[in-house]
């Protein structure tokens, strides 16, 4: 029998990237897409015949419930947030309704329509803030440093009370940062890659980025909704870190970038002061051998073969 799946933010990284591992594994596959997202369809490229789109919002509760009832789905990968961080100083109510209370709608929904279905919510590094773990596991403190972080935690906690007050398959995944050609250009990862490419054909002359100290847990996109997926295929609800356990500072990603192109960063490379956070997260690193040891995850693509493939992929977009 088919199993089917329903995605919000389909049309994101991730969202393009599960949709295509789901398609392999010949599932149904669905997804939830703004009205102002139609004109973004380029990261499904080909699979777009083999998917299902339904208009709809976290917003709009009514939307979800009809969505819900029109896919009926096995699974759902809660995937859609805004999710720029920046933006969550200047957004912090959107942020709040979409990334938090969203998830709310979605479980409500879900206890109501139909709860023998499994839903994962994509949690974040975020709502470890300034932690004090040198590696943050499932046991670290939550104390989130940004509006996005906070909203991040409360979906993450809704997902853990409504599984233990409706007793619902939902399980909360803590992503660490995830990167690929696919991610958004205001995303420090896409930012570089696609100033690298620039600055090797001439069409920029400088890259300004913000911390260069700030170091983060890179993995690739590719990778972690394998992660979604072995999550919601355990024979119980679990919530668990997923990360490479190996943090990099932006310098160190900036260097590998310009080296792709055979440039000297710190040629091109320049600190705004504008681009720092209200409030910086110095560190985040996690500890992903819950996850390792228990469904057999682990990451396949290095931090080096990361960048190189989005510095390459930018190239040919910028060439065609």
């Amino acid at each position: 029998m088919t199993r089917s799946a329903l995605i919000t933010g389909i049309t994101g990284q991730d969202g393009s990237y599960l949709a295509e591992l789901l398609l392999e594994k010949n599932y149904d596959v669905h997804g939830v897409v703004r009205r102002s997202s139609r004109q973004s369809m380029e990261r499904l490229g080909g699979i777009l015949p083999r998917i299902t789109l339904h208009d709809g919002d976290l917003t709009d509760s009514s939307s979800i419930l009809r969505i819900l009832e029109k896919s009926n789905p096995d699974e759902i990968y809660n995937l859609a947030a805004q999710s720029f961080v920046p933006a969550s100083w200047t957004q912090p109510i959107l942020t709040g309704n979409i990334t938090a209370l969203g998830v709310t709608r979605m479980l409500e929904a879900l206890r109501h329509f139909n709860p023998v279905a499994k839903f994962f919510q994509a949690s974040s590094s975020e709502i470890f803030g300034q932690a004090s773990d040198k590696q943050q596991s499932e046991q670290t403190t939550i104390r989130p440093r940004s509006p996005y972080g906070v909203a991040k935690a409360y979906g993450h906690f809704i997902t853990i009370n409504y599984r233990e007050s409706y007793d619902l398959f939902a399980v909360s995944g803590i992503l660490f940062n995830h990167e690929s050609p696919r991610r958004g250009i205001e995303f420090v990862s896409r930012k570089i890659s696609r100033a690298v490419a620039s600055i090797k054909l001439g069409l920029q002359d400088k890259l300004f980025l913000g911390n260069l100290d700030a170091e983060r847990d890179w993995g690739h996109a590719r990778d972690y909704v394998r992660a979604m997926w072995m999550m919601l295929n355990q024979d119980h609800p679990k919530d668990y870190v997923v990360a490479t356990g190996k943090k990099h500072t932006v310098r160190e990603v900036a260097k590998i970038a310009f080296s792709c192109v055979d440039l000297d960063w710190e040629q091109y490379v320049e600190v705004d002061p504008a681009l720092y956070r209200p409030a910086e997260v110095d560190a985040l690193c996690g500890d992903a051998s819950l996850i390792e040891n228990e469904l057999g995850w682990n990451t396949s693509i290095g931090l080096e073969e990361l960048i190189r493939e989005m510095v390459l992929s930018d190239l040919k977009i910028l060439t065609v």
